[in-house]
């Protein structure tokens, strides 16, 4: 498979970048040329329609350098954040900076795994992503490394990045490292080492061969690549790993540039589909009237209208089944509110939400792309 082909084939594009790439590892500061290169080439995406997010690491080691503070000194956890607090402003500018060179307007979002993964926050961080592309904006993400302690501890963003793929049923990840792919071995141990242009299924094999960062200012290696290859692939989302130490480094993959992809042979929308259907565990079961379950057919959002009955105990985002209104289950799908706001919603008009829950939530008590119908033969 050709990775241009991959790149333009691919309409939601999530490109994850270092600490070794964005930071410079000598003196600590930020490699603003080489940045101004990589929006070169996502602004051309931009422009072609593709939904662009990026993950961005760097804020640690700019905090590190703006307090001088040596970069192979061992911190402790509470030093660690601080410094991502200080250095995440300065990180956060320069990028809104150039990519308003670009007449495009980035937008902030800091995340912790717990953010995709508690099916609450989980809502409100995807809900949030869309709505930022569409207003046109592009979100720049990071860890929340000033308040979260297990990233800081064990991961990095590379599975952060993943984790939002799946999120926002993203097509590809491209994972920018200061490496060409995935070697056998270790290549500047061995610069004869096997390298794989191309893993179509992740096995302990291909995990045996993932090592270690050569970079002294990032926290993720080939390992965590790997997971997070694991994590995208899963959930039907191709990942690239590719190296970003020259300019306009996703401009040079489609010109054919070595990199390894990982394959899946699933698309995103499917996976997710699959996951809400049969993996969630209903907590409660919406009863809605013909009217409702037509809608539903003609691929709508369930909306309060065509509610009749509610059982069980949920909450927002939470797995229910919806069924008719003799019992029978007709579809799968992820509440936005609890069963105490939609008992309070049932039957009601769109427009008098607002005023019976005191704010204004979201018109769809099931939204059509958290929805699964039941296959019924």
């Amino acid at each position: 498979m050709l990775l241009n082909n991959v790149i333009d084939q691919s309409r939601y594009i999530i490109v994850k970048i270092g600490s070794a790439l964005l930071v410079n590892e000598e003196n600590g500061e930020l490699r603003t040329q080489w940045l101004e290169k990589l929006v070169d080439d996502l602004s051309t995406y931009i422009k072609q329609g593709k939904k662009i997010i990026i993950v961005s690491s760097g804020a640690i080691a700019i905090g590190r350098n703006m307090l001088s503070i040596q970069h192979d000194k061992r911190l402790k956890l509470e030093e660690n954040q601080a410094l991502a607090s200080v250095g995440q402003i300065t990180l956060a500018h320069h990028w809104q900076q150039i990519l308003s060179a670009h007449d495009i307007t980035g937008a902030q979002i800091l995340l912790t795994l717990d953010d995709t993964e508690v099916r609450k926050r989980y809502l409100n961080a995807r809900a949030t992503l869309k709505t930022l592309h569409k207003l046109g904006c592009v979100p720049i993400i990071n860890e929340n490394d000033s308040v979260s302690t297990f990233e800081i501890r064990y991961g990095d963003n590379d599975r952060l990045a993943a984790r939002v793929a799946t999120m926002v049923e993203a097509d590809l990840l491209i994972i920018l490292s200061n490496v060409d792919g995935l070697y056998a071995e270790n290549p500047w141990q061995n610069p004869e080492a096997e390298f794989f242009h191309q893993v179509e299924e992740i096995t302990q094999e291909i995990e045996n061969m993932a090592g270690l960062t050569q970079s002294s200012i990032g926290r993720g290696g080939m390992r965590t690549k790997v997971e997070a290859a694991r994590i995208a692939t899963a959930q039907g989302c191709k990942m690239i790993i590719a190296n970003g130490l020259i300019d306009n480094p996703i401009r040079a993959i489609q010109n054919g540039r070595r990199a390894t992809l990982f394959t899946t042979q699933s698309e995103p929308h499917s996976t997710r589909k699959v996951w809400i259907a049969g993996t969630l565990n209903p907590q409660g079961k919406i009863y809605i009237d013909e009217g409702a379950v037509k809608a539903l057919h003609k691929e709508n959002s369930l909306l309060a209208a065509g509610i009749i009955k509610v059982e069980g105990c949920f909450e927002r985002g939470d797995a229910v089944e919806i069924s008719d209104e003799k019992g029978i289950v007709c579809a799968h799908g992820l509440t936005s509110y609890s069963h105490i706001d939609v008992d309070r919603l049932k039957g009601k008009k769109t427009l008098d939400m607002e005023k019976i829950l005191g704010y204004r939530g979201r018109k769809a008590i099931v939204h059509k792309d958290d929805l699964v119908l039941k296959v019924t033969n």
